[in-house]
């Protein structure tokens, strides 16, 4: 097999000898063990590992090492993911009106600090299309509105599945996609979100938030599910504010954590850190990458 770095991501209920049996596995087809984090989860006995492998100096193929793990896994009730350093993640960024988020993240790649290719931009407006032609990234506008929203959803799968996008970064885009799309991606769309919710929804949140004299501001980052608004949480953050706040004051600050909390989320999922179970999203921390 090619020199590079393998992640193995595990979910199994928890028993003795887990990490016996799994370790030993790598360790018997000449894999160097990189890191190996685990969490138990008592409350509902279920075991979570990620484990990082050198495959440098291995003979066995991707097709083996995966067959050969499977037949481990079935007895143990193991659901198991493998990714592979050389395949780099296709991204696509869905937008809309606002582009905090969205020049940040190709500001982040450009620079090397997230490991993907982002194939395309796609927005419901034509407003951040210079944003695009910056960074030379395809920019696909599709207008939506209540009578059309169907086909520009098939639109929008039709570029993703041809070009084989592996995630979709929702970087303020302000349309509720249905079922049938997010069932499509399932835990492959993140979204992003002022932390108000489920109060001050709409239009105008900092505004009312300011009327109200809230103390705290965030944001949260999730991957989509139907129930809107309510997938696994991937990252939070807050930061404090006081009386003194306006509401564009609140704005910027709640624009500057969107940022920072969208693009952890972003590369956690791109560095394969996230297991997801019962709506809950295991994050392991990044180990010496």
């Amino acid at each position: 097999m090619k020199a590079q770095t393998i992640t193995f991501l595990i979910k199994c209920p928890d028993r003795k000898g887990l990490v016996a049996k799994i370790t030993n596995f790598f360790y018997e087809d000449g894999f160097n063990i990189l890191s190996c984090q685990q969490y138990v989860n008592a409350i509902q006995n279920t075991y979570f590992m990620r484990v990082r492998l050198n495959a440098e100096g291995t003979e066995i193929s991707k097709n083996d090492l995966e067959s050969r793990f499977t037949k481990l896994a079935k007895p143990l009730n193991i659901v198991w993911s493998v990714n592979y350093e050389e395949n780099k993640s296709n991204v696509a960024i869905l937008v809309s009106h606002t582009s905090h988020c969205l020049y940040d993240l190709l500001e982040r790649q450009k620079e090397g600090n997230l490991n993907c290719n982002i194939k395309m931009i796609i927005s419901n407006h034509d407003k951040l299309r210079p944003i695009a032609d910056m960074f030379n990234i395809p920019y696909y506008y599709l207008p939506v509105d209540s009578n059309s929203k169907i086909t520009q959803e098939l639109q929008i799968m039709e570029l993703l599945d041809s070009n084989k996008i592996d995630l979709i970064v929702m970087a303020r885009y302000m349309q509720i996609l249905s079922s049938d799309f997010i069932n499509h991606y399932k835990e492959r769309i993140i979204n992003i979100h002022h932390s108000f919710l489920p109060a001050f929804q709409g239009a105008n949140p900092y505004k009312r938030a300011y009327e109200r004299g809230v103390k705290l501001i965030g944001a949260t980052a999730h991957y989509a599910t139907e129930d809107l608004d309510e997938g696994p949480i991937i990252e939070q953050d807050v930061e404090r504010v006081t009386h003194e706040s306006t509401p564009q004051t609140l704005k910027r600050i709640g624009a500057d954590i969107e940022r920072l909390v969208l693009a952890k989320a972003v590369k956690c999922h791109l560095q394969n850190q996230i297991i997801v179970a019962n709506n809950r999203a295991i994050v392991f921390p990044e180990a010496g990458e």
